[in-house]
């Protein structure tokens, strides 16, 4: 079995316009200092990351592994949350959205901006030797996630496969560039569970490039057993954000949350060690599947501060992290030679 990485951290909800926060040396120097070996760059944040010299340029990444790597550090992966987001957009969150893009763009504009933006992402990746994009598909249908009224017949086949359409040359773009483009399963957008990701699988014809960021946190608050998850889809998980979550339902509040602030929902987002997911046997699982990328800190907690939960961040993924063995508990025992004949004598057949 292989290993897990880690501790990784995710930069985007530290980034602040404050230092250290407000820069790649100094939020990283900061991280470095608490134990974290690995750092996940928003690519869309200019504090992180010129996107386009990391796509054009083999030279500006290589100066920026280094510039990390004089700090102890590596970079994991360069993820596209936001551009995979406005990618497929409907209408109704258009201006919702807006924030994610350059100001002006819609329809096919914002669309060819996210596709470019995309296809850059995999390249500074290609150069980076980063294996992966993490994203956020984007959407048709998540405003009928709730079949009232009576969703139309044929009306979520089409939704996949204009989803389908939009993905697909990128994930050949990613494939031909030893890339995958890891699909962290969200809801608001069209891909939030396993049912959903094997639709666009199918419209995707099993394209080897579509691949999960897997983060239990979203899972728990769907109320899908997490663990389950990677024991039917751990061959394409290629990345892992830890991110604690807790669900404690009300007699007023449930799954959709009654419209509530973060501090109020039923399903809140919570600091590790703080929410009711199983890491034990997440980390467990994960492994026997064969992951071997980075355990990366994605912080988000409606009650403790940023800073206490990177702290707390480093020591709790240090400590689920598995050196795996290549021993058997039992050899003391002296199980045999293996030999035919000797095992033939053992069941009474000689």
């Amino acid at each position: 079995m292989s290993s897990i990485k880690g501790p990784a951290v995710f930069l985007a909800q530290f980034l602040r316009d404050e230092p250290p926060f407000n820069s790649l040396e100094s939020i990283a120097g900061w991280f470095a200092e608490l134990g974290y070996r690995g750092v996940q760059i928003p690519g869309w944040d200019p504090r992180t990351l010129d996107l386009d010299q990391a796509a054009e340029s083999a030279t500006y990444c290589e100066d920026y592994i280094g510039r990390l790597a004089a700090l102890g550090l590596e970079v994991t992966e360069l993820t596209g949350y936001l551009q995979g987001q406005v990618l497929a957009v409907h209408p109704a969150y258009g201006e919702m959205f807006a924030a994610f893009h350059p100001e002006g763009l819609d329809g096919g504009e914002r669309t060819a901006w996210a596709s470019d933006q995309i296809r850059k992402l995999i390249a500074a990746s290609a150069h980076m030797g980063t294996p992966s994009v993490p994203v956020l598909s984007g959407g048709f249908a998540w405003q009928m996630v709730y079949p009232w009224p009576q969703r139309p017949v044929g009306i979520i086949d089409e939704a996949f496969s204009e989803l389908a359409t939009r993905w697909r040359p990128l994930l050949d773009e990613a494939a031909d560039n030893g890339v995958t483009i890891t699909f962290e399963l969200h809801p608001g957008s069209d891909l939030f569970d396993g049912a959903t990701f094997e639709m666009f699988l199918d419209k995707v014809d099993d394209h080897p490039a579509a691949c999960i960021n897997y983060d239990p946190s979203h899972f728990l608050l769907q109320q899908l057993d997490y663990l389950e998850f990677i024991r039917i889809f751990g061959e394409r998980i290629e990345g892992f954000h830890v991110k604690d979550a807790e669900f404690r339902p009300s007699g007023r509040v449930g799954v959709y949350g009654g419209y509530q602030p973060w501090t109020d929902r039923a399903g809140r987002f919570r600091s590790l060690g703080d929410g009711q997911v199983d890491f034990g046997q997440v980390f467990t699982l994960l492994t026997e599947a064969g992951f071997d990328g980075w355990a990366v800190l994605e912080w988000e907690c409606a009650v403790k501060s940023p800073e206490q939960g990177a702290r707390e961040g480093a020591e709790f993924i240090s400590r689920h992290l598995i050196e795996t063995t290549d021993v058997a508990f039992d050899d003391f025992a002296g199980g045999g030679s293996g030999d035919v004949g000797v095992n033939r004598r053992i069941l009474g057949l000689e």
